[in-house]
This record gives structure tokens, sequence and C-alpha cells, in this order.
């Protein structure tokens, strides 16, 4: 896959281990997240993400990709194609600079992804928040993601289950 077919306004490029510095200072630097979504990020932490899959899927199927204005990393994502079904995505992870917040630059990337992603024959994009967390439900819930009833409990937080229809 074409990774500029995801942005037409940002550079978005696969990340590798030598990137995990400035993912982790663009990760560390957003408390509320890891107040409901909780341990504190690391470079550990990262590192394990970067490999996570979920049951059946390939690193083929992985896209833990950056998004840069210019030389400055402004977004990273976590897509799994084709999952839990062959027509949708799912979004493991996204999170945006602090500095960016607010601005409407990740819902803008997030609009650009699903139109990408309808183009290429994907019908739904799903994800997980976690529930309380008023910043994520509020900004998923502007993008047009709403819950599917589906819910799933870790040992620190339950996850809400959302999709939007492309």
């Amino acid at each position: 896959m074409n990774l500029s077919s995801f942005s037409k306004r940002y550079h978005v490029r696969r990340m590798k281990k030598a990137d995990v510095t400035n993912i982790y200072l663009l990760c560390s630097k957003n408390s509320m997240y890891y107040q409901y979504c909780p341990p504190p990020v690391t470079k550990q932490s990262i590192l394990g993400d970067m490999e996570a899959l979920p049951p059946n899927k390939e690193m083929d199927d992985k896209y833990y990709i950056g998004y840069y204005k210019g030389e400055e990393l402004i977004a990273v994502m976590d897509l799994i194609m084709a999952y839990p079904d062959e027509k949708t995505a799912f979004i493991g992870f996204f999170m945006t600079a602090v500095s960016i917040q607010n601005t409407g630059i990740g819902s803008g990337i997030i609009d650009e992804l699903c139109c990408c992603l309808k183009d290429i024959g994907f019908s739904h994009i799903r994800l997980g928040w976690v529930k309380g967390n008023p910043q994520a439900e509020h900004f998923w819930h502007k993008n047009s993601f709403v819950e599917t009833g589906i819910t799933y409990n870790t040992d620190h937080y339950t996850v809400i289950v959302a999709q939007r229809i492309l």
C-alpha cells in the first residue's frame, strides 16, 4: 500500500525502532490519555505496540505510522487492515501531538484515512476507547464513530468498541 494515499496534507511513513524517542515525546505529553489507559507510556511499551497484532493477523496487515508536518511528528497511528473482518480496518491506537489538539487536524487525518480506506474497498473502520475518557469519547463521536454495543474488560479499564461506516 502506498502510504501517501493516507493523506494529501501530511507526509505519512511507517515508524521504525529509530523513531521510538520521537513517538515517546509525542505520547508522554498526553497525560489525560494515560490517566484513563494506564500504565504510562514507556519506550519499551512503544516497541511492544509496534509489533503487537490481533489474533490471526500478520505484520503485513499492520501499519504503525507517523504523520509529519515538515520534520515534526504530529500524530501516530496503529492501523490493522482487514480486522476483524475483510471489509473492516481497525485503529488500534491514534494520538496527536498536544500542540495540535483542538485544531481540527486530528479529525482531518481521520477523514482522509476514511476516504482512502473506502476507495480501496473497505466498508467500516473500527476502534475502541476507554470507558469514561471524555476526550476520547468526544473526539470519536465528533468523527462519526458509533458504539457497537461491544465492550471488553482489561485489568485496568473497560474498552468501548465503536465503528464508522465508510
